[in-house]
This record gives structure tokens, sequence and C-alpha cells, in this order.
């Protein structure tokens, strides 16, 4: 378990607060250094680790026909590091997806395109599965639209059975899977029943699942931290394994997460616990 001590430059709206982060370690940078600039110190305990596939066939035999295909829709910044970092294995590079209709699923994932010369067409206003598939409807009739779709091996159906439901043509390709990381489980559990983690942090459903697993049902359970939530599917997971949620993000994106702890331990740790209203998602 490694604790890393931040030096807010402006607001200490979170100083003297021990939030962990439970994200994948190569994913965790914008929310650690976010948080230790309001003053938190974070403790980096990944639960879980991002593993591309290791057969991408059916991605490449899917990307050298691209043309058969009306879009691409990612939904994690994830799918888009593997797919473009492979693209060379089949005589591709990045213009050659940009003669396809690009779908992101929010923010973070729309800037991982930019930062690779293919910004998308399209982001929905709210970043969870069933607004992408409502965007998609308004801009075109998706019946026998032909839909490509990278994605992590464990995602949850809601995008391409909505696709679907529509009449699309959705070809899912996993092209990664989430990992469990079990080495900082004990030592993490002890900070938490000793009672000196202010906040933990969850970003996804797997990184809720795998911390249970990490540090026990007794701790995960325990009460002796606030349970702080990118959005409604995370909260949902974390409810049903006997977690209270206390914080859960008005814009769902790491930015939102720690905005609402901000806003949350602001006032005296009473604060709202569902931050601002009109919420927002990345999935």
């Amino acid at each position: 378990m490694r604790l890393q001590s931040g030096m807010a430059r402006e607001s200490r709206s979170l100083a003297g607060r021990r939030i962990v982060v439970t994200r994948a370690r190569e994913q965790a940078g914008d929310l650690v250094r976010a948080l230790q600039q309001l003053g938190a110190e974070v403790i980096t305990a990944p639960t879980i680790r991002i593993e591309p596939l290791l057969d991408l066939a059916p991605l490449g035999a899917a990307l050298v026909e691209l043309s058969r295909y009306r879009w691409i829709v990612f939904t994690s910044r994830n799918a888009v590091e593997i797919v473009f970092d492979r693209l060379p294995s089949w005589g591709l590079e990045p213009r050659s997806l940009a003669r396809t209709a690009i779908a992101a699923i929010g923010p973070a994932t729309a800037a991982a395109l930019a930062r690779r010369g293919v910004p998308p067409a399209l982001v929905p206003e709210r970043y969870v599965a069933e607004a992408v598939v409502a965007a998609l409807a308004r801009v075109e009739e998706l019946a026998g639209t032909r839909i490509l779709l990278p994605r992590a091996l464990e995602a949850r159906d809601a995008l391409p059975d909505g696709l679907r439901a529509r009449g699309a043509v959705v070809d899912v390709i996993p092209v990664y899977r989430t990992v469990p990381v079990t080495g900082d489980g004990p030592p993490l559990a002890g900070e938490i029943l000793a009672g000196r983690c202010d906040a933990i942090t969850f970003t996804s459903s797997s990184t809720v699942r795998h911390f249970v697993d990490q540090v026990g049902r007794a701790a995960a359970t325990s009460g002796r931290f606030t349970t702080a939530v990118i959005g409604p599917v995370t909260a949902a997971t974390a409810r049903e394994l006997g977690l209270r949620v206390e914080v859960e993000a008005a814009e769902y994106t790491a930015t939102g997460l720690v905005d609402a702890l901000a806003r949350y331990f602001g006032e005296g740790g009473r604060g709202d616990p569902k931050g601002l209203p009109g919420g927002r998602r990345e999935g």
C-alpha cells in the first residue's frame, strides 16, 4: 500500500482527510492529483488492473473490414488505448477509423480519442450506456445499422441490448478484462478497522466487488469510512454488497467525484450525499 501526501495550491477543503483510491493504478493519476490538490492524504490501493485479451484476432478482423460499420462506440479509455495501440498490427492507422462515425460514452473517452487524432462525432449528455442508445437513435434510424462495440469482457449488456432493441446489428468484441489485485488487502483492512480512512472511492462496480474480496466483508461493511462512488451503477453494486453509500458524484466522472467529496467534507461530513443535481456518469 502506497501513501501519497498532497499540497493544495488553493482550496484545502479536504485537508486532513485520508482518502483511498481503489481505481486501477494506470488510471488513477488524475483522481489522486485532484484529491491531493484539495489537501487530502491519498492512499492508493488499486483493487483491479486492466489486462488486454491475448486473442484480439476478432478485433483485427472487424477493423480491416471497417467499411461494414456505420458506428464504432467506445465506452472506456481502456478500449481506445488497446484498439489504437494495435492498429499497426493490421496495417491500419488512426485515420483509418476516422472514416467511420465514432461515439464516446463520456469526456474522458472522448479526450482519449482526440489525443489519437480522431475526435468523436457523438458524446451523450449523460455518461451511461442508456444515454448512448438514446443519442444514437436521435441522430439516425438504427434499424439495420451495423455498430462495432470494442469493450471490456465483463461489461454490462445495457448498451448492446438497447441498440439491438432498436434494430441495430451490434458486433460486441471484448478487448480487455479487469483482473483483481490482492496485495493491499490485509494492510488496508487494518487501516479501515482502526478508523484511519475517512473515505474510500469507487469508480466502477468492479472496484467495489474486488475491494470487498480484498479487505473482507467485515472491514468493507464496518461503516468506519465514507463510501464515495462515481455514479448510480457503482452505487447499486456497493449497496448490494452491504456498503452504505454517502457520497455519489453529481457529474459521473472523476472530477465530479472529487467535487462531491469536497462538498461533503466541506460541510463537516454532513453534506448532501448526492452532490449537485442533474447527474452524469462515464461507464
